[in-house]
């Protein structure tokens, strides 16, 4: 088994890199994904956010109001900090757990927009990382996500510099050209991957 750490700046195009290698064959396991579902209705994740921050942080209908949420932690770093310990053990048991059922011999992707930020390189045979120039993002960001360019320029400005992940990437993808060029690059990263996960021995 190869495990494969991905990662990217927001509008960097991580998720389609993540759906071209599914397409590729690999198994993808999405942190962001993971991490919503652990706070669903009727879960421990749940239960201890609402014991951590309140009934406050539920909607009408039971379920975790992110919004509400989302005030009470990113204004408070301290906050934030006790929510991430409800939730990230819960992502990585869960995350273990998806691994531990792919094939002996796959190449496992795990999707984590955090990586670089919470020096989770280490965990990974190999870093992929998605690279898109400032500019680029910026543009995605606006015109395909409706943002407006000062939230956008924020939400960059909150992740990793562009040189910090491109620090710790043993593969770069570079993103900043049409979809048709990022399939041709994403097939050739894959033809490597493959070779990598061949050359491990079977108890890797």
């Amino acid at each position: 088994m190869l495990r494969v750490g991905l990662t990217g700046g927001i509008g960097a195009g991580k998720s389609e890199v993540s759906r071209l290698l599914v397409a590729c064959g690999a198994v993808l396991i999405d942190a962001d994904r993971i991490a919503r579902e652990v706070v669903e209705p009727g879960t421990e994740g749940l239960r201890g956010v609402v014991e951590a921050f309140g009934p406050d942080v539920l909607a009408p209908d039971g379920s975790l109001d992110r919004p509400k949420l989302g005030s009470i932690v990113f204004a408070d770093p301290a906050q934030l900090a006790r929510l991430n310990a409800i939730v990230h053990p819960l992502v990585r048991a869960r995350s273990a757990e998806l691994e531990r059922a792919a094939a002996p011999d796959a190449v496992v992707v795990h999707d984590v927009p955090l990586l670089t930020e919470n020096g989770l390189a280490p965990l990974y045979d190999v870093v992929v990382v998605v690279d898109a120039s400032p500019e680029t993002q910026l543009d995605r960001l606006v015109r395909l996500r409706g943002m407006s360019a000062d939230d956008a320029r924020a939400r960059m400005a909150a992740q990793a510099a562009r040189e910090k992940r491109l620090e710790i990437a043993d593969i770069v993808i570079d993103n900043d050209g049409p979809l048709v060029d990022l399939e041709e690059r994403v097939t050739a990263v894959w033809r490597d991957l493959r070779a990598r996960a061949e050359q491990r021995p079977p108890s890797a």
